[in-house]
């Protein structure tokens, strides 16, 4: 049987919730147990497929199609296995199930409530994943705030469950805020003892609490902590500010949470977990021989979980080069216009990415953009939109393809060099329906990117509706535009390269959802490696 663990949160939300629970998992994962985690989301929404980047971060999407929460990215990363459908679930998803199950009728005519019928929707999709006897443990993190309205279906659900299934198969670790008044240069616990009480008036006594801090918590703070929370004092876990979030395993061992765990879940197999390719990975973050600068051109900088996956691949990368990768943003609508030096904004780069998006706001800065990283051999990596930018700006300026445009920008584009795919033309509805989730590229041997892999044959995830448009694949190809990389069953142009350049790589998927601690995308450190080269020569 699966023994279940929740997070949930108290005091304020950002606390860092899901690195705790991946922080969490990889240390049970290291000690030989299975382990998967699950997200679920106390919004309306079905999924966070139709939300602005800048509203909730990034959309991560799984090698299902499912378009997920982005804490799910922080679980592929730390536990190198993917997750899927399954992994998040939201209350519009729960609300949309019982409703559509009360139209046809299931529940005989009876008064549709949230109790029982919305949390038992709850309790099933929580035990989803261990009805597969694939896991040993499985970590859910409630998201939201306990207090939350929205959020108390799922708190009660909680109480259901550690009663349903006992308290040697079902724990819950609250996450809560120890904060720090500098005037009177103490820390106060009255935050957290309020959270506390409010997850006591709904039934549930924590059995683990895990204190974020700026200071270190003293043995005083945790006795007092143990007195007014009904918690043991062994079980108050000290969560400081960490300089990167591949510290926190290791200081979370350090506290004792794995082992606490193990104890109250009486899990009899205690051995010390393997930590080696963890703490290796953090020796070479840490102790880098150098820095590259890479310009990340988008349009949702205001945000910086809006591009999450693509930092925290750099951050891979640049572990694996033995270098420190530094991320700098360029708003894509700085550089629209004739009259905009370019130079003035990319010439004090490595390299430069062209981010993903949707949409025509800053298309045309980022079309100047990969022009100059053209005409001036800057090493340039573009993904999804940043690909078919680079595209479009090919068509223009080498292949004399006038008035080339995606028809996503302009639908009576003169020549539609990326156009609606042809599976999307009937599709009215947005949530859930664009290319999604894994699917097979051959890549051509000898590019740039072949190499990158090691091999021919890849499968990465997609999230778009536009593509490579075949009717122009000709033309592009003979002035000199590289296709390096298709899907074997459709003929979907996937890579682009170009032979005459340091660097110049656009890809139709979105290698960053793939990268892990373990298995940093080999896409990325190709391009980490060139924005060295580059700056060798630069500085020779």
């Amino acid at each position: 049987m699966s023994k279940y663990i929740f997070v949930t949160g108290g005091v304020t939300s950002s606390l860092g919730k899901g690195i705790i629970a991946a922080s969490l998992a990889k240390l049970l994962q290291a000690r030989g147990l299975s382990v998967t985690i699950q997200k679920f989301d106390p919004y309306l929404n079905v999924d966070p497929g139709t939300l602005n980047p800048i509203e909730h971060g990034e959309c991560y999407v799984t090698d299902d199609g499912a378009e997920t929460d982005l804490d799910l990215g922080h679980y592929e990363r730390f536990l190198n296995t993917p997750t899927s459908q399954a992994n998040n679930v939201t209350t519009g998803r729960i609300y949309q199930t019982v409703i559509t199950r009360e139209r046809e009728g299931a529940f005989l005519g009876k008064t549709v409530q949230v109790i029982p019928h919305i949390t038992d929707e709850i309790k099933r999709r929580v035990q989803l994943l261990g009805q597969t006897a694939d896991y040993d443990i499985i970590i859910t993190e409630l998201g939201g705030t306990v207090g939350d309205i929205e959020s108390l279906p799922y708190v009660e659900s909680l109480r259901q469950l550690r009663w349903e299934l006992g308290r040697d198969n079902c724990i819950c670790i609250h996450l809560t805020l120890i904060p720090y008044l500098a005037a009177a240069k103490e820390l106060k616990t009255k935050p957290t003892q309020h959270s506390v009480k409010e997850l006591l008036s709904s039934g549930i006594q924590p059995d683990i609490l895990v204190c974020r801090t700026e200071h270190p918590i003293d043995d005083a703070i945790r006795r007092k902590l143990a007195l007014f929370c009904n918690v043991e004092k062994a079980c108050i876990i000290e969560a400081m500010d960490a300089s990167t979030i591949y510290d926190v395993p290791l200081l979370m061992h350090k506290e004792g949470l794995d082992a606490q765990v193990i104890s109250k879940l009486r899990i009899q197999d205690r051995k010390e977990p393997d930590l080696r390719k963890w703490k290796n990975f953090l020796g070479k973050l840490k102790n880098s021989t150098g820095e590259v600068t890479i310009g990340l051109v988008g349009k949702y900088i205001e945000l910086q979980d809006a591009y999450k996956s693509i930092y925290e691949s750099f951050i891979h990368a640049g572990a694996v080069n033995e270098v420190k990768v530094k991320v700098v943003t360029v708003s894509s609508e700085q550089l629209e216009g004739n009259n905009v030096n370019l130079g003035r904004f990319l010439d004090g780069f490595d390299g430069i990415l062209v981010a993903p998006g949707f949409g025509e706001r800053g298309i045309e800065g980022k079309i100047n953009a990969i022009q100059y990283l053209r005409e001036n051999q800057i090493p340039f990596f573009g993904i999804c939109l940043g690909m078919q930018c680079a595209v479009v700006e090919y068509s223009r300026n080498v292949a004399g393809i006038e008035g080339a445009m995606s028809t996503e920008v302009n639908p009576q584009a003169k020549a539609p060099v990326i156009a609606l795919m042809s599976d999307q033309k009937d599709v009215t509805t947005k949530g859930g329906t664009m290319r999604l989730g894994a699917y097979d590229c051959e890549l051509v041997k000898g590019s740039k990117t072949a190499k990158a892999y090691g091999t021919t044959k890849i499968s990465e995830r997609h999230r778009h509706r536009y593509e490579f448009n075949n009717e122009y694949l000709e033309q592009l190809q003979a002035a000199g535009l590289k296709v390096t990389g298709t899907n074997p069953k459709t003929g979907l142009v996937e890579v682009i390269e170009l032979a005459d350049h340091p660097y110049f790589v656009g890809v139709q998927f979105h290698p960053e959802l793939k990268s892990t601690v373990e298995v940093p995308h080999p896409l990325f450190v190709a391009f980490v490696a060139a924005a060295m080269e580059r700056k060798q020569r630069v500085n020779a």
